[in-house]
């Protein structure tokens, strides 16, 4: 059953990334190397700075991976914390004395539950994180 709910958080997230990579992190790539093929061009920068433009034209691109992977991060521990709750839940029921079959029942309705109330947030998530990325784009 946890398999299955963190199949379906997998699915979600990865289709998310997808598209946002498709249509904000791809741009941005495709801007990084035409303004880095330029800094390559002009004959009169010495090596350094070459180096300089090219470093500056990667930093929207690096500033959008970062935002990207803090956000997935912090999604991933909000998860985990939920999830880590409802596995101290069903200790204490055992603990308490519980019949094993309803803790397992509780944990997974409580898992469940995790995993749909963080289903609900990638949409607004992934609303955040576009909005970021075309502020960064600007």
């Amino acid at each position: 059953m946890a398999e299955l709910q963190q199949l379906r958080v997998q699915e979600a997230v990865d289709s998310m990334v997808k598209s946002i990579e498709r249509e904000n992190i791809r741009k941005m790539q495709g801007l990084m190397f035409r303004c880095s093929a330029g800094c390559c061009e002009d004959s009169q920068a010495t090596m350094q700075q070459v180096h300089q433009c090219i470093e500056r034209c990667h930093a929207p691109l690096a500033q959008a991976q970062a935002l990207v992977t803090s956000e997935l991060e912090k999604f991933q521990d909000r998860l985990a914390r939920c999830t880590m709750h409802c596995n101290d839940k069903a200790k204490d029921s055992i603990d308490a004395g519980r019949k094993e079959l309803q803790v397992k029942q509780q944990l997974e309705s409580c898992v469940t539950k995790c995993v749909d109330d963080h289903m609900n947030l990638i949409p607004t998530m992934t609303r955040k994180m576009k909005e970021s990325l075309a502020s960064i784009q600007k």
